[in-house]
């Protein structure tokens, strides 16, 4: 079930708050867990299988890791529980990548490639059940008493298919005791109604342009850079859209979630802008892998080197194709360099007059090889950048093009980049907000077809 449909909006979202608020608070958590089951169920019944076996997994090893005595038993049910999530992924996400390669580098078919469904949201759980094994094993979580209260967590459907990337430590105890009002609940649907304008008017609006300067198998140099554009808007709306409406979500009930987003097109270098997006993501790497593999501790080198497979690991996280890990190298070649430049005593990595533009430029480049479907597809929309096939835009081009597609790119950009643009500040009242919304929410919700999250295939 995705959040910008008919069926969640009108009938499964109002249905699920009426009988939270109906229910006394010992049993909401219990309300949350079937509520959850029955909205991952809609999409696939059987891979509800997969995330209760990661969930119960997990569990099962935090109470091994907070009861043992023993220094040996904690450290091998940190292993086992560890790789348990790293297996599971691996073989959903990973197997058919890789037979698929080491069939193409022994120049045969002699392996069977199985063909595996990927369960949405395995990524993300896989990393939030990593985090709480290690959490608990540091001391740093407390460990779930309730087995239905952590199946309830890892399972949240605010945010089970794409985040953002939540800790068991930081929401541990509004799963004991949590805020309702009216104050609150209102905030959220604000903020989800926000997001639901993202996704649907921004988003969806720009989606047809940047799929079809993609597809063009010889863009020229204005169309190479149209749709680098248009892709870097959709994905950003789509993807804070959906953390927006998760966020409002979980207002609703009582929760508080972290922020995902914080303005990440105006930043001033690449490290910056992984300062600003998809924060939960990010600090999940930094917390739980670049320092781990030794951060800056251990000279200039060997920074160097945990950056860059820092970022590759987190781009194959993103996915099982190279492009994402070139998408990795790009980014995470891009903070090293940063941090040398950084390193001789400079205030900013990059000339103060420049670094804006120059980092927007490093990230679209980067949303290209992200985008592309392989490697060719990228490389054609590079050559198409450098004006390998003319500089204008082709006549069937701007006859396909249409004013609206035009009109939500350039809102787009707009609100993307405003805090840097000085406008002046409109803030209409939250009814007036709420209710220009809601209409056009609505009228998108009747004459758009269904649209997925972009992130739900990670």
């Amino acid at each position: 079930m995705v959040f910008s449909t008919p069926i969640f909006v009108f009938g499964f979202l109002p249905a699920f708050l009426a009988t939270y608020y109906v229910l006394p608070s010992k049993a909401r958590n219990w309300l949350i867990l079937l509520a959850s089951t029955l909205f991952y169920a809609w999409w696939r019944a059987d891979a509800l299988f997969v995330l209760y076996a990661i969930a119960g997994g997990s569990f099962l090893s935090g109470h091994v890791v907070s009861r043992t005595t023993h220094a040996a038993v904690k450290i091998w049910a940190v292993r086992v529980g560890v790789c348990f999530n790293l297996a599971v992924l691996f073989w959903f996400k990973y197997t058919t990548f890789l037979l698929g390669n080491l069939n193409t580098a022994l120049g045969g078919d002699a392996l069977v490639v199985p063909e595996i469904i990927l369960p949405i949201g395995l990524s993300f759980l896989a990393f939030q059940s990593i985090s709480y094994i290690v959490d608990v094993a540091r001391g740093d979580a407390p460990v779930a008493k309730k087995l239905s209260d952590f199946l309830a967590f890892s399972t949240l459907f605010p945010q089970l298919i794409a985040g953002p990337v939540l800790r068991y430590k930081d929401l541990a105890h509004q799963f004991a005791h949590r805020k309702h009002s009216l104050l609150l609940f209102s905030a959220g649907l604000r903020r989800f109604l926000q997001g639901l304008a993202m996704k649907l008017l921004v988003a969806d609006g720009v989606a047809p342009l940047a799929d079809r300067m993609f597809a063009l198998p010889d863009p020229s140099m204005a169309e190479a850079w149209l749709g680098a554009l248009a892709f870097s808007v959709q994905l950003f709306f789509d993807f804070s859209g959906y953390s927006s409406m998760a966020i409002g979500l979980g207002l609703m009930i009582g929760f508080r979630f972290p922020e995902n987003f914080a303005n990440p097109y105006t930043s001033s270098s690449i490290t910056e802008f992984w300062r600003r997006w998809h924060i939960s993501l990010s600090t999940w790497l930094r917390d739980y892998l670049y320092i781990p593999l030794g951060g800056n501790r251990s000279g200039n080198f060997k920074t160097y080197r945990n950056l860059l497979l820092t970022m590759v690991l987190g781009g194959i996280w993103h996915g099982a194709n190279w492009t994402f890990v070139i998408w990795g190298i790009w980014h995470g070649g891009l903070m090293a360099v940063e941090r040398a430049l950084v390193a001789k005593h400079r205030s900013f990595a990059w000339p103060k007059v420049i670094a804006w533009p120059l980092t927007m430029v490093f990230v679209l480049l980067g949303w290209v090889v992200f985008r592309a479907e392989t490697l060719g597809e990228a490389v054609a929309m590079y050559a198409g950048m450098l004006g390998a096939n003319g500089a204008s835009l082709r006549l069937e081009v701007v006859t396909l093009t249409t004013t609206s597609e035009l009109l939500f790119l350039l809102l787009g950009v707009v609100l993307s980049i405003a805090p840097r643009l000085n406008l002046p500040r409109f803030e209409p009242s939250p009814a007036l907000q709420f209710a220009t919304l809601s209409i056009l929410c609505f009228v998108a919700l009747q004459v758009r077809t269904n649209s997925p999250f972009l992130y739900f295939q990670f």
